[in-house]
C-alpha cells in the first residue's frame, strides 16, 4: 500500500502523523510511504529522519494525496484539501464529523472510506486512539487555566497553589474520563482545590480511590453542576460521547453565575463542546469573554506542544495503520472489532451511528 504524511495545514498544528519509527516500521513491511515536504518541521522532525527511515519526500500536498491509497492525518481535512479527496481513498484521522456537517457532506459526496480516530473503541469502551491525546490535552488543561487567571491574560490574579495563608484556586472538573483524570492529576499537584463532577459512580469512586481524597468528587446533577460552577475560578470541560456532539452540561446562566476573571477551558469543543457559551478558537486568537468569564475553545489543544503529542499519538495509531496497510482496509475492519467501530464513512454512506444521529438532526 501507498500510504501518504501531509503536513497539517490547521492553523497552530505542528504535530505529524507518522514518525521516522513508523514509517521504518511500514517500510520494512513491503509499503511505500511519501511525507510531505517539511511534514514534521512543527514536531523537530527533520526530511533526513524520514528519508534515512525510507520514506520518500514529495514537494507539495497534491503530490503525497494524489499519490496515496491511505492518507495519514492528525485533524480533519480543511476544505482547501478537499479537491483531494476521491473515491475509495482511505483518510485515517481525527474528524469529528458530528460537529461539522460541512466535512461530513463533502466526504459523503467524494466516497472516501473515512476512519476516525476518536472513535476506534474496543469491546470495553476504551478508545485506545483519544487516549494519548486526551492524556496531553487534560494535562495541558490545567497549565493553561493556570496562565489564564494571571491578571497579563485577563485573569482574577490567582495563583493556582495559593500561598501559605492564601487559599488555592478551586478548579471543578467536569467529567472523570480520560482528560478528566489527567487534568485532576496536575491540579493537584499543583496544590489546587479540585472538586470532579460525573455521572458514573464506578468511576468517580475509583477517582476517590487514587488520589486519596485530594479530590472532591460530585455526582453529577444540573443543581451540583450549578453550585460547582459558581464557586468555581476553573472549570474544565471534558465530557465526551464518542463520535457524537458533546452534551451541554453547563448552561450560559450558569456561566453568567461565575466570577469575573475565572477561565473555562472546554477540550471538548471538537465535538461542539460541553459549555453552552463556548465557540472555536484558534492557536493565534485562543480566548474571549462571555460575561466576563475567560473562554479557552482551542480544538486541537495538543498542537501546542507538538512533539510530546506527536510521539504519543503516533505510539497508539501505529498498529493500526499497520493492519490496515498489510491487510487492506476490508479484511483489517473484518478481524478487528475496535477499529471497525472506527469506520465513519464508506463510500458515500455513513457508517457511525453518532454521525449519523448528527448529521440526520442538522438536516432536518
Amino acid at each position: 500500500m501507498i500510504v501518504g504524511v501531509p503536513k497539517e495545514i490547521k492553523e497552530g498544528e505542528g504535530r505529524v502523523a507518522a514518525t521516522p519509527a513508523g514509517v521504518h516500521a511500514l517500510v520494512a513491511a513491503g509499503h511505500r510511504v511519501v511525507v510531505e515536504r517539511a511534514a514534521g518541521r512543527g514536531s523537530g522532525i527533520g526530511d533526513p529522519e524520514y528519508r534515512k527511515a525510507g520514506a520518500v519526500i514529495l514537494e507539495t500536498a497534491a503530490q503525497v494525496w494524489g499519490e496515496a491509497e491511505m492518507i495519514l492525518k492528525v485533524k480533519e481535512p480543511l476544505p482547501s484539501e478537499y479537491a483531494f479527496l476521491r473515491p475509495d481513498l482511505i483518510v485515517f484521522t481525527y474528524l469529528h464529523l458530528a460537529s461539522d456537517l460541512d466535512l461530513t457532506r463533502t466526504m459523503l459526496d467524494a466516497k472516501v472510506i473515512a476512519l476516525g480516530y476518536e472513535t476506534v473503541e474496543m469491546p470495553d469502551g476504551r478508545l485506545p486512539l483519544l487516549v494519548p491525546m486526551s492524556e496531553v490535552a487534560g494535562r495541558l488543561s490545567t497549565q493553561i487555566a493556570a496562565r489564564y487567571l494571571e491578571t497579563d491574560y485577563g485573569g482574577r490574579g490567582i495563583l493556582l497553589a495559593g500561598a501559605p495563608g492564601v487559599p488555592p484556586a478551586d478548579v471543578v472538573i467536569l467529567g472523570c474520563g480520560t482528560v478528566g483524570i489527567n487534568a485532576a492529576y496536575i491540579a493537584v499537584g499543583m496544590g489546587a482545590q479540585v472538586a470532579i463532577i460525573d455521572v458514573n459512580h464506578q468511576r468517580l469512586q475509583y477517582l476517590d480511590d487514587v488520589m486519596h481524597g485530594r479530590v472532591i468528587t460530585i455526582y453529577s446533577t444540573p443543581m451540583n453542576v450549578a453550585r460547582a460552577v459558581a464557586f468555581a475560578d476553573v472549570v474544565i470541560g471534558t465530557v465526551l460521547v464518542p463520535g457524537a456532539r458533546a452534551p451541554i452540561v453547563v448552561t450560559e446562566e450558569m456561566v453568567a453565575s461565575m466570577k469575573r476573571g475565572s477561565v473555562i477551558v472546554d477540550v471538548a469543543v471538537d465535538q461542539g463542546g460541553c459549555v453552552e457559551t463556548t465557540r472555536l478558537t484558534t492557536h493565534a486568537k485562543p480566548t474571549f469573554k462571555v460575561h466576563g468569564v475567560i473562554h479557552y475553545g482551542v480544538p486541537n489543544m495538543p498542537g501546542a506542544v507538538p512533539r510530546t503529542a506527536t510521539f504519543s499519538l503516533t505510539n497508539a495509531t501505529l498498529p493500526y495503520v499497520l493492519k490496515l496497510a498489510n491487510l487492506g482496509v476490508e479484511r483489517a475492519l473484518k478481524e478487528d472489532e475496535a477499529l471497525r467501530r472506527g469506520l465513519n464513512l464508506w463510500r458515500g454512506e455513513i457508517r457511525h451511528a453518532g454521525v449519523a444521529e448528527a448529521y440526520e438532526g442538522a438536516s432536518r
